[in-house]
């Protein structure tokens, strides 16, 4: 016969927690067994106390029958089962029980045992050691308190006594106390725990069932049909999912599989038909990394024909420049000509950059780097070209990461790469406006230092040329130098420049460097590509 899966499961787990369930049963009552026998060992050392302390007096006055009289209305409280003092000899002087006043205690009774063994009296054993658990005549289980009444010295003293004060013990007040209340509270206990572990067992077996078919069962029989339809050769069919457990994630899984067997099947099936469309895309993107391999070799070759152009150039300007200067403070010369060597001088400087700028773009310079802060950096820039006058209408707000950490960068390069930044913002706003300079971790993998003015802002079909050498928006001055080098810095240190710009909203340049460079950054030879 055929046994469900559910079925298992219930029998199984039913089995582990009824065993479970009888042995935290039986250690609970036993526990509990020995917390009320304890509590009943403390009950009955307890009211030997109290009896001892309140006839004491009574005794000191040789009032035995006040005392006697005491221990008769203690005897009557319930759960007491009777009270017997016994002098030094073993005689019972007085007891709850008429008839076994004058008699002599019987040592060896069940009820004497914890305290006679062996021929000694154990008079100064603990509490447990002096209590004994046993069963009286009518077969009732009790438990039996036997404490010592010692010769104290009010005792020894006192004019009705005759006791010597070497004798260290005077009797012996033993009580015994019923335990039937204490097996009443287990029998109940008992009954109780049965009745709620076979009703938490009902429970927990229905719940089982129950979870089990809906979250187990279903979802196994859902699947088991989809299979059977992939392999008749559906293979459209899909596992409806609505769990996140295990059964979730393999019904993901075969979902997952069917459209991956259906996804091969369809490119098995179009690859012919693709194949033309195939070799067309992989020869376009052939020829797009042979054109950023060109364009790579002719900015190589820029770079080289630049440093040569301007050092030929170079020469012959400084000595117009120098001679146009000398000119220009000659006192022999006309002043109606004065004006035209300002323009010469003027356009000799603006030559001047324009060599310089070509000098920097052509230089591989590598990175001398230690680990330093950008914001340091930043400040000591604004420090250099903060008070220039283009800078006179213009807000510098500052957001810096305060435990920014340190990178290994170049200080003076990465000082010039700010320069071309703040410049290029200022000139962005010649009626004032405000930059954000912020600085930042992205991920544990970069510093960040981002630049933002309110500037007029860079056309999307100029945004895309920014970086590219000898590219300006600038109509009267720059060389389009200026973020080509920048550009080349940041490669040079591992880096990237982002910028994100709208027409008379502003621009946003973004620079990410390393937090943790590897190996060593190839030497940029130009400017970047776009």
């Amino acid at each position: 016969m055929r046994i469900s899966l559910i079925s298992k499961l219930t029998i199984g787990t039913s089995l582990i927690l009824l065993v479970f369930m009888v042995f935290f049963a039986y250690i609970n009552i036993a526990a509990l067994k020995t917390i009320l026998l304890d509590a009943a060992i403390s009950d009955a050392d307890k009211l030997s106390e109290t009896i001892i302390k309140t006839t004491h007096y009574e005794m000191l006055e040789d009032n035995r029958k006040r005392a006697y009289e005491m221990i008769e209305e203690v005897g009557t409280l319930q759960g007491v089962d009777h009270i017997r003092m016994i002098n030094k000899s073993g005689n019972i002087t007085f007891s709850t029980e008429k008839d076994e006043i004058g008699g002599t205690l019987d040592k060896t009774a069940a009820g004497c045992n914890m305290c006679h063994t062996s021929g000694e009296t154990k008079v100064h054993a603990s509490t447990m050691n002096r209590s004994r658990v046993f069963f009286d005549k009518q077969g009732k289980q009790v438990v039996g308190m036997a404490k010592a009444i010692y010769n104290e010295k009010s005792c020894y003293l006192s004019s009705c006594h005759f006791h010597p004060p070497q004798q260290k013990i005077l009797g012996v007040l033993d009580i015994t106390v019923s335990l039937e209340n204490m097996h009443t509270l287990i029998g109940y206990y008992r009954n109780k725990i049965i009745f709620l572990m076979m009703l938490l067992l009902l429970f927990i077996s229905m719940s089982i069932t129950f979870f089990t078919h809906r979250l187990v069962n279903r979802p196994v029989k859902n699947l088991l049909t989809q299979t059977k339809k992939i392999a008749r050769g559906d293979l459209d069919a899909r596992v409806q999912n609505v769990s996140h457990d295990e059964i979730g994630e393999l019904s993901d899984a075969f979902n997952q599989m069917t459209a991956s067997l259906k996804s091969a099947r369809v490119e098995l099936e179009e690859w012919g038909k693709n194949l033309e469309a195939k070799v067309t895309e992989r020869t376009r993107e052939i020829k797009q990394m042979q054109n950023q391999l060109i364009r790579s070799e002719k900015l190589v070759s820029l770079g080289r024909l630049v440093a040569g152009i301007t050092h030929e150039i170079n020469n012959p300007l400084t000595g117009i420049l120098m001679f146009a200067t000398l000119t220009s403070r000659s006192p022999q010369l006309d002043p109606s000509l004065k004006s035209d060597m300002d323009v010469i001088i003027n356009e000799a400087n603006r030559c001047a950059k324009i060599v310089k700028g070509l000098l920097e773009f052509s230089r591989e310079s590598i990175p001398q780097k230690k680990p330093a802060s950008l914001n340091k950096v930043m400040e000591g820039t604004l420090d250099l070209i903060g008070r220039q006058s283009s800078f006179h209408n213009i807000d510098i707000v500052k957001d810096y990461q305060t435990d920014l950490p340190l990178i290994p960068i170049d200080e003076n390069q990465m000082q010039q790469v700010f320069i071309n930044m703040l410049l290029n913002a200022s000139q962005s706003m010649p009626g004032g406006g405000s930059i954000c300079i912020k600085t930042y971790t992205e991920n544990e993998e970069y510093v960040c230092l981002k630049i933002t003015d309110t500037g007029t802002g860079i056309a999307d079909d100029d945004l895309q040329k920014i970086f590219d050498p000898f590219f300006t928006t600038k109509s009267d001055k720059g060389t389009g130098l200026g973020l080509s080098v920048s550009y080349g810095i940041i490669e040079r240190h591992g880096g990237k420049i982002e910028v994100q710009s709208k027409l008379s909203e502003g621009t946003t340049f973004t620079i990410k460097l390393p937090l943790h460079p590897q190996g060593r950054e190839t030497p940029a030879a130009s400017s970047p590509a776009n």
